[in-house]
């Protein structure tokens, strides 16, 4: 296949002019190719010496799907660095925008036909440009082109750099937004650790605060997938969400109050609360995907630490299996085991006595009252902290006075 690197000293846009029209018009018979590659061509040459980049780069992209399908990964990658490369061109960072949109809507146009190499040729747009703003806006379509190409693998690495990014690219809370939102989108698609995807699901509606009524509206479905996110999720146990007024709003809405209802009671309920719930809910908690025994499981576990928090650092077993309900004795072990194992509580059991012995249990909920009780706690420590210094300090004084006492002494003897 013809190569696009050019051997002579013909300009590198020329020459995928050149190779990009030889290619369109192949079919045509050799007189008629060869008059419409002399056109394009010299259009393309006017272009460049009176530097309009931006007709240049659409008369370039013009057969960009016929290159998709009949050029090889090789020239393909050749050709879109020489067309990525006009950004660097004009002076005005308007231009440079209009033409990062002009070529990025070109590379995603076709999402299933190589979207790994789509992929790849907006990370090399993305590191041409300079200014921050287009960064952010090649990146957002990587975002959907990894989604939409179902090749979220190879931009899911660039979400650990994401807040050296926002520094970068210093954007608005709108835009922020949708950051969110792409990126929780793209983990949910790679069936990535429910963590992630609900961590900047978290990120997104932490941005609805003191908005009017019709901003807080648009944050409510993602709230309630949010929270149907946290009550399936076998792993997470604790969250902040009550906090959120995206969250808060749903309290009182005519369609979704029962989805409020239910975070509620995983946070603040046992298992009772719970199985109250589904005998009334039945249908709208299978309309969420959510599976009644997960949910008995993940409130077992719930209700076991509420308990460790609430009794005075001994839970007797006979009131862990009236609260888990429905286990026998030798069950009881098992789960304060599986509590244990999810990190949710530091004890032991006492078989002897039949009590688990509470050291320290996760709380469900660390809001304002956990961080008031947590600072009050930290102040206590340090009061403990400067009572022991002070002490030692004040030993160290008596010995050396002391000490000093008996030197003088032992002098005067003498």
């Amino acid at each position: 296949m013809t190569t696009v690197v050019p051997t002579s000293e013909e300009d590198p846009a020329l020459a995928v002019v050149r190779f990009t029209s030889e290619l369109a018009w192949a079919d045509a018979g050799p007189e008629a190719a060869e008059e419409q590659v002399n056109r394009l061509c010299l259009e393309a040459q006017e272009s460049m010496v009176m530097g309009r980049w931006m007709d240049l780069a659409s008369l370039m992209l013009t057969s960009a799907d016929l290159m998709f399908s009949k050029v090889s990964d090789k020239d393909l990658e050749c050709i879109f660095t020489v067309i990525c490369n006009l950004v660097t061109k004009p002076e005005s960072l308007d231009e440079v925008h209009e033409m990062t949109k002009l070529i990025s809507g070109k590379i995603i146009q076709q999402p299933n036909d190589k979207p790994a190499m789509r992929l790849k040729i907006l990370f090399n747009l993305y590191n041409l440009l300079e200014n921050p703003y287009s960064r952010f806006f090649v990146y957002m379509k990587a975002l959907n082109l990894a989604v939409n190409g179902k090749v979220t693998e190879h931009i899911i690495p660039s979400f650990k750099k994401i807040d050296s990014f926002l520094k970068e690219w210093n954007i608005d809370i709108k835009d922020k937004r949708a950051l969110f939102l792409g990126i929780a989108n793209v983990l949910k698609e790679s069936r990535s650790s429910s963590k992630d995807s609900f961590k900047f699901l978290t990120k997104y509606l932490a941005t609805f605060s003191g908005e009017d009524a019709h901003t807080m509206d648009e944050a409510k479905e993602e709230a309630v997938r949010t929270i149907i996110e946290f009550v399936k999720s076998p792993d997470m146990f604790q969250c902040d969400l009550l906090d959120m007024p995206a969250i808060g709003q749903l309290e009182n809405d005519a369609k979704y109050a029962s989805v409020y209802q239910l975070l509620k009671i995983f946070l603040t309920q046992r298992l009772d609360g719970y199985l109250e719930f589904q005998a009334g809910n039945s249908a709208l908690l299978k309309s969420y995907g959510l599976v009644h025994e997960d949910c008995i499981a993940k409130m077992r576990l719930m209700s076991l630490v509420d308990l460790g928090s609430n009794e005075s650092g001994q839970i007797p077993y006979g009131l862990i299996k009236d609260t888990l309900q429905q286990i026998n004795n030798d069950e009881v072990e098992k789960w304060v085991v599986k509590a244990r194992t999810a990190k949710l509580m530091d004890c032991k059991m006492d078989q002897m006595n039949q009590v688990v012995i509470v050291r320290r249990c996760t709380e469900r909920i660390f809001g304002q009252h956990q961080w008031q009780t947590l600072r009050t706690k930290l102040s206590t420590w340090r009061a403990n902290v400067a009572n022991v210094i002070s002490t030692i300090q004040a030993t160290n004084k008596i010995t050396e006075d002391g000490s000093h006492s008996q030197a003088v002494q032992g002098l005067i003897i003498r």
